[in-house]
């Protein structure tokens, strides 16, 4: 088994040529460009998928390896996750060589082998650079391409970043020098994952609302912490993602994902101090600056200023960069209970909610409507520990009462004013339910 560890990055086709040479002035160690056919498999009733599986034989230059990657973890596109490579004579399976471990139960499952049927493939061609990178090497790939499944494709334009022995850290730390110029984003979207969504039919891609986030019913408040940049990191790449594929409203969906990012630092902020994440801040600070003047989608998206932010957000997380500034009352804090936390706050942020909209506000309800985001933001992350439904439903009210201000709704502004104030707690609450 080997443990995966690489960055990806999607490339913005006219940039190509521009950072292949850039490529070249950071190492010597070349490899001309060889094409790459990978052809992935999957049971009729997606075993693989809901085991998270992915199955895998890839051929280049007469040279065949079966390839099985299991669960692991993304973050903004840094992916780790351990992996087992077979080489193999020809292109075809032989799922016995895999060791036992790798499967669920221990053992492969009856009937698998005959279960298991092409269902798309990748073909690209891969050009490569070795770069030593503090105390670590790592293998740039520049992959041009397509991904295939059925009638269905769309093109490879990425740049991944693959730690072949080192550290983590040195990956981000390439990253940083690449990043300074434009052409780059930062995805978590895999060549596989785009090659199940097509395979499933190409369903055009939807914008998703923040879900309540939920957690492990133990988690410490960094574990709420981690959660909660994680969920917001992910809400930004996905909605970039969108963007640069011109869906409707998903520009304003990432600048929320960006502000869930600031809430998230601000709703912490009790214990993790600011000058944690001055820098990270800032970023993104100049991210949103750029993002609502009049540039282009492709612009913004391809930036070095939303590349260098997404990537901060990245290293912040990975490397718990809040740690080395927590005093030993913070550390202790830090380390309590997350549901405790959020019982605290949703108090607080309920209270600062009614006290805001405790009367009709006539033409000031749009002052309020960033502290009423900001609310409803961290309201989504405490959440989780609580019943779905009732929760869902508190948080409607109040999510009804930004969309009504926002559309200048005054009707339903007050409806939905009245409703939200008057709702009791569904969380514990002054010591009661």
């Amino acid at each position: 088994m080997a443990q995966e560890i690489e960055l990806k990055f999607i490339v913005e086709k006219d940039s190509v040529d521009a950072l292949r040479q850039h490529l070249h002035q950071l190492s010597g160690e070349h490899a001309a460009p060889e094409q790459l056919l990978n052809i992935y498999y999957e049971t009729p009733d997606s075993w693989l998928r809901r085991h998270d599986m992915g199955l895998r034989i890839r051929g280049a230059s007469g040279r065949y390896e079966m390839t099985m990657k299991i669960a692991g973890r993304v973050v903004g596109g840094l992916h780790q996750r351990p992996e087992y490579n077979i080489d193999i004579a020809k292109p075809e399976l032989e799922l016995e060589r895999f060791p036992a471990e790798v499967w669920p139960e221990g053992k492969l499952p009856e009937s698998l082998s005959e279960q298991v049927q092409p269902l798309f493939s990748t073909d690209f061609l891969r050009e490569k650079w070795l770069v030593n990178e503090g105390k670590s090497r790592i293998e740039i790939a520049l992959d041009l391409g397509e991904v295939k499944a059925g009638e269905h494709q769309e093109p490879i334009c990425e740049l991944e970043l693959e730690l072949l022995d080192g550290e983590a850290e040195d990956v981000l730390k390439l990253a940083r020098k690449l990043v300074n110029q434009s052409g780059l984003r930062q995805g978590s979207l895999s060549k596989a994952a785009r090659g199940y969504h097509l395979a499933a039919g190409n369903a055009p891609r939807v914008l998703k609302e923040t879900a309540i986030l939920r957690v492990a019913p133990k988690a410490s408040v960094e574990q709420g912490l981690e959660a909660s940049l994680e969920l917001a990191l992910s809400q930004w790449q996905y909605h970039e993602e969108l963007w640069a594929r011109g869906v409707k409203n998903a520009k304003a969906s990432v600048l929320a994902a960006i502000g869930l990012v600031r809430h998230t630092l601000a709703l912490f902020g009790g214990i993790v101090p600011r000058k944690a994440s001055t820098h990270l801040r800032d970023l993104l600070v100049q991210t949103e600056t750029l993002m609502t003047s009049d540039v282009s989608a492709q612009t913004a998206i391809y930036s070095p200023q939303s590349a260098t932010a997404k990537l901060a957000l990245t290293e912040f997380l990975l490397t718990r960069a809040w740690r080395s500034f927590l005093d030993a009352k913070a550390q202790t804090k830090i380390g309590e209970s997350f549901k405790r936390f959020s019982d605290i706050h949703l108090s607080r942020h309920a209270a600062e909610l009614k006290t805001t909209f405790a009367y009709p506000l006539g033409d000031q309800y749009g002052d309020q409507l960033p502290r009423l985001a900001r609310n409803i933001d961290s309201m989504l992350l405490l959440s989780g520990a609580y019943d779905g439904v009732k929760a869902q439903a508190w948080l409607e009210n109040w999510q009804g009462l930004k969309h009504a201000i926002e559309t200048r709704q005054h009707i339903e502004i007050e409806h939905f004013r009245n409703e939200a104030i008057s709702q009791e707690p569904f969380w514990l609450h002054s010591g009661k339910r």
